[in-house]
């Protein structure tokens, strides 16, 4: 099985042309992603064909799970299909389980270095994150649901959820991101049982109001040096807490990615991409 490694700021995915093809992919997801016996991946994306768009994207993570959206995720898969042939044209509408995706790929030469995707209007309803908060312990029918408390291994934390058509709990921080204990904290927040399909959870500081740093826990991956529907939740929740404009960078371990929100409409999120190596995987 043919397949090519591709990273965006970081992100690291292993993609396959699956468009004729029929596998376990949760279990392969697993076996493949391993850092140690695999190739070696925060995910591994099938493209296959749709009947409603140019191709359809399914994400499986580093633990096997199954993913609605993966904004880094689409940006190598434009990529790849362009690149390879399968896409008809550089600007291309993509099926995912979160819904449909539209990406502007910019080519330089014969390779694409540059991918632009609309990630969807971000929702802020309880239900649809979805989160569970117990009655009587705050109001929660105002939306959105900004500055939550919840205590973590003795430590609170302020958390503003939102959905970029998967589960986000943005924390902000006053110090930098560098010494928060992400791998104790980052776990236990994303199983609380106030997430009943996990979360993925990112802290944030603001450095001015064009630029914030981060960092990300990913649901059913760990840290990652870059998740883009995690730069959109950050971009937006900031925004709505009048931290930043409409355009703002996010800068995350593995690069800066650019967020557009003008506060109604879709979340735009632009960022560099490049393939790694192609392979063959020896069933």
């Amino acid at each position: 099985m043919h397949f090519s490694k591709l990273q965006a700021t970081g992100n690291d995915f292993i993609l396959v042309d699956a468009r004729e093809m029929e596998q376990d992919w949760a279990k392969l997801a697993q076996v493949m992603c391993d850092r140690h016996f695999g190739v070696g991946a925060d995910g591994l994306i099938l493209v296959e064909a749709s009947r409603t768009a140019d191709l359809k994207m399914r994400l499986f993570n580093y633990d096997g799970s199954e993913a609605e959206a993966c904004g880094n995720g689409l940006r190598c898969l434009a990529k790849y299909a362009i690149e390879r042939g399968i896409a008809p044209r550089q600007e291309l509408l993509i099926e995912t389980l979160s819904g449909m995706r539209k990406v502007k790929a910019y080519v330089s030469g014969r390779e694409t270095n540059k991918v632009k995707v609309d990630m969807g209007i971000p929702h802020f309803k309880a239900e649809d994150i979805p989160i569970i908060i117990k009655q009587g312990r705050e109001k929660v029918d105002i939306i959105p649901i900004l500055n939550y408390p919840l205590s973590v291994e003795g430590r609170k934390l302020t958390l503003s959820l939102i959905s970029i058509g998967n589960p986000h709990a943005v924390s902000f921080l006053s110090r930098s991101v560098s010494s928060f204990p992400l791998a104790k904290i980052g776990p236990k927040v994303e199983s609380n049982p106030i997430f009943p399909q996990r979360t993925n959870f990112e802290i944030a500081r603001v450095l001015n109001r064009h630029q914030v740093e981060a960092r990300v826990w990913e649901r059913g991956v760990g840290e990652t040096l870059a998740c883009g529907s995690g730069a959109c939740a950050i971009a937006a929740v900031a925004r709505l807490l009048d931290y930043v404009g409409n355009k703002v960078d996010i800068m995350l371990k593995g690069g800066v990615l650019s967020v557009f929100w003008d506060g109604t409409g879709e979340i735009q999120l632009t960022g560099p991409v490049a393939k790694v190596f192609d392979g063959a995987w020896l069933e």
